[in-house]
């Protein structure tokens, strides 16, 4: 679909924005603002989330498609009063100021209920209601984007302040040509967040038929025709008549945990030491780059160096679904240390670690672990390793184990393949989405009568 362009354009008077519809301002966002803030985290930490109570809002819940509130935490009355300042209210723009996830931004919608947010977000608030929806959108588009990370600052940590926010350039037409551009864009964004909805629904199910295959062969083996024996474990049912069944700490020699001093807020470079964050492993994939740079006050402790081989496993996270994620490191870079959050796990001899990690990414231990943490959920959602150590599990012999293994590797893969296909799709949604936005809130296409 291809839109006019305005019949007349002035100079904008910034160099990179170039021209915008004559009859278009260009102003601060500090102009429009009754309000430029942010929340704090409770004093008492993650400690303080509660399974109910009052929402509190954290950057992993904001998107440019909106709230996510999949994972989203609670506070009480009484921590809510202390954080009273942090509160949001219906049409706030909410904007991420610090992190991976800075820029990410969205309109708070109508219906939320009360909720606060932490220092990681900012809270946008403008002295006219009518134009947030207008605002909301231009705070998506390359344009802003590219300011954002412009200012962004401090070599300790990557992050916005609030005169940087105020100072942002906004291209401003009347309120009236506002209200039909956000109307255009709404339509047209919501066209693609159902194809990208559908996408995420897609790789919601290959995950769930990668977990159900994992599961499968973890607990039945691969031969439908084995003979069968009961594990004497009544919610684990059958296993195949040559398998053992047996509690974690029969199977696992050593268990350790690394490491978690005050580290810079960015991560390492790669001549530099680094701690992991909880986050490294989640959902089963290693990812190297979720780590903190240790202060080079700080003397690195060598033993907590993360080798290949290794297994680590989340013992503690924010969202109670990452508690117990656990990956084997096939590759890793140098001086990435363990944080104390992290377990890495040394199992006997006859057991095969990538099928160790294979049974820890299965159904059966999963509910294990949901169970081991449900206590302890809105509080530090924590693994203790007295309980994890008294998880049951299913041991086949040594050599099923590789082959189960080797089964996985080919069948995994294939789900691997698909889901990648799907994120490359959901990419190049996002990107024409924000193409889109910048477009229209630049003045570059005219879409009034659209």
């Amino acid at each position: 679909m291809s839109f006019p362009r305005y019949p007349k354009y002035k100079p904008s008077g910034v160099e990179w924005l170039g021209e915008v519809p004559e009859h278009w301002e260009v102003k601060p966002l500090g102009y429009l603002c009754a309000k430029i803030g942010s929340g704090k985290t409770p004093s008492g930490g993650s400690e303080t989330y509660t399974k109910e109570g009052i929402v509190f809002l954290r950057s992993q819940n904001i998107y440019d498609e909106g709230l996510f509130l999949d994972d989203v935490v609670y506070i009480t009355e009484e921590t809510d009063h202390d954080l009273r300042g942090s509160r949001v209210q219906e049409g706030d723009i909410l904007l991420n100021i610090t992190g991976a996830s800075l820029g990410r931004t969205c309109l708070v919608p109508v219906g939320l209920p009360q909720a606060n947010v932490n220092q990681h977000v900012c809270i946008i608030r403008l002295k006219d209601s009518a134009a947030r929806g207008y605002i909301a959108l231009s705070m998506k588009s390359c344009w802003v984007r590219g300011q954002i990370d412009t200012a962004q600052s401090g070599a300790a940590r990557e992050g916005l302040n609030f005169a940087q926010i105020s100072k942002l350039s906004l291209t401003i037409p009347p309120i009236s040509e506002q209200t039909q551009i956000a109307a255009f864009l709404d339509r047209e964004t919501t066209k693609i967040d159902e194809l990208v909805a559908e996408q995420r629904r897609l790789m919601d199910l290959l995950k769930e038929k990668r977990q159900a295959v994992i599961s499968h062969a973890v607990t039945k083996g691969l031969n439908p025709n084995a003979p069968m024996k009961n594990s004497g474990v009544e919610w684990l049912g059958d296993v195949p008549a040559g398998w053992s069944v047996a509690s974690v700490r029969r199977i696992v020699r050593r268990i350790e945990q690394g490491w978690s001093p005050e580290c810079i807020g960015r991560p390492a470079e790669p001549e530099e030491w680094a701690v992991v964050k909880s986050g490294c492993v989640n959902r089963g994939v290693f990812v190297e780059q979720e780590n903190k740079a240790l202060p080079e006050a700080l003397d690195p402790i060598a033993e907590y160096e993360i080798h290949a081989g290794d297994i680590l496993m989340s013992r503690a996270s924010g969202s109670p679904d990452l508690v117990g994620s656990t990956a084997y490191i096939r590759k890793t870079r140098p001086k990435l240390m363990l944080s104390d959050k992290i377990f890495r796990i040394f199992p006997e001899p006859n057991i095969d670690r990538e099928f160790f990690v294979a049974v820890f990414n299965s159904r059966v231990m999963r509910s294990q672990i949901e169970r081991a943490i449900s206590g302890a959920e809105g509080l530090a959602n924590n693994l203790p390793q007295s309980s994890m150590k008294g998880f049951f599990c299913m041991v086949p012999p040594t050599a099923e184990q590789r082959v189960i293994v080797r089964f996985l590797a080919s069948e995994t893969a294939k789900f691997d393949t698909l889901t990648a296909e799907a994120q490359r799709a959901i990419d190049l949604l996002q990107e024409r989405r924000t193409a889109l936005i910048s477009a229209a809130v630049t003045g570059q296409i005219d879409v009034r009568n659209t």
